[in-house]
């Protein structure tokens, strides 16, 4: 196996910031890119000879706009016209690019983007031209989806690893919705998942799901972070369970899944949404490794002092490396790293702006 380092990439409330290392010790950092910029959305492309780079970037001047780099961010592109725009016949208009995400290797060119007003959006063209996926945008329960607190974002889009043409996406507020044949048809997903701001509970859709993630070894099984309630799918989101009886609190914005081990999964709990912080005030990852059974508790190296950092539905993700890397960022500007599948931590770095999204890849040398 020959030489690889690691990029992570932490997009901000005020931009972009790179780092890559070789060790996952030391870091070089380089940024902001895109400053003055809400960076909601990064991701990493290796499906080509040249890793690409991709930015859901949102400029309160500008508006927002997709980028992409094939210098590993020495340089960066933007489309003459905007890249994802919605038809006139919609009568909408893009607020930001919520999630970006490449489709499988047998699809080099597809990328999906997940916006708000929630929609999907399908590039073939790698990433510099999208076009409205028009089904979902006509679903009847469509609108009557409402906005969460931080938008009507779709912030979740999952290519099934076995059929391409398998997509689950998410909405807050509308839920998770499945498609079987390429986005042609959906259908909602969230049978067992409850929505406690309604009076009838858990219904067909509404649900203020907060995060999807897939394992990494069956694809079938599904970790939901939702507002209030984490659940476990074992039948590709055809049904949902409650799995957070071993957490301080049951709502939280992340879930990360290990991108090799079967039933391995990663959460950031915070209690209640009145509160919004760390239970007890302390700043701690948790760790399943057997479905959602059972949680770990994982702080070695974090803060030990009162912590009140919040970690987003975005800003907590893995690398493949081996051991496996876990990274986290929260709304203090601090961003944490484990080169040990999160048994221990340490600082990266901090004083950034509010972290909204963190993602990290292997590359080779």
């Amino acid at each position: 196996m020959g030489a690889h380092e690691t990029l992570l990439a932490v997009g901000t409330a005020k931009g972009l910031f790179l780092a890559r290392s070789r060790d996952r010790v030391g870091w070089e950092w380089t940024g902001p890119h895109f400053l003055m910029q809400g960076v909601y959305s990064i991701a990493i492309d290796r499906r080509r000879a040249t890793p690409r780079i991709l930015v859901g970037a949102d400029s309160s001047h500008w508006g927002p706009s997709v980028f992409h780099s094939d210098d590993l961010g020495a340089t960066w592109q933007e489309p003459t016209r905007a890249a994802v725009r919605f038809p006139e016949s919609t009568g909408a208009s893009l607020e930001r690019v919520w999630q970006l995400q490449p489709a499988g290797p047998e699809e080099p060119d597809v990328v999906y983007a997940g916006t708000e007003p929630a929609a999907l959006f399908r590039s073939t063209d790698g990433g510099e031209t999208f076009s409205l996926l028009e089904s979902l945008w006509r679903h009847p329960q469509r609108e009557r989806w409402a906005a969460g607190f931080g938008g009507q974002g779709m912030h979740t889009v999952l290519v099934d690893p076995r059929d391409a043409r398998r997509l689950t996406v998410a909405v807050s507020t509308g839920g998770v919705y499945r498609s079987s044949d390429g986005g042609d048809s959906w259908a909602p997903s969230n049978t067992g998942v409850e929505a406690r701001f309604q009076p009838n509970t858990p219904p067909e859709f509404g649900q203020c799901v907060h995060k999807v993630a897939v394992d990494a070894v069956d694809p079938s099984r599904m970790y939901l972070q939702n507002h209030g309630g984490v659940y476990r799918s074992d039948d590709d989101g055809g049904s949902w369970q409650p799995i957070d009886a071993g957490l301080p609190a049951d709502f939280g914005f992340a879930v990360a899944t290990h991108p090799r081990r079967a039933n391995t999964a990663y959460v950031f709990p915070l209690v209640a949404d009145v509160e919004r912080l760390p239970p007890n005030h302390r700043c701690r990852v948790y760790r399943t490794e057997d479905a959602g059974e059972t949680w770990q508790p994982l702080d070695k190296g974090l803060p030990e002092s009162p912590h009140y950092g919040v970690v987003l539905r975005d800003a907590l993700c893995t690398d493949d490396a081996d051991p496996v890397g876990v990274y986290f960022g929260n709304r203090n500007g601090e961003v944490y790293g484990s080169s040990d599948e999160g048994d221990s931590w340490r600082l990266l770095t901090e004083h950034l702006p509010s972290v909204l999204c963190v993602r990290a890849a292997q590359l080779p040398i």
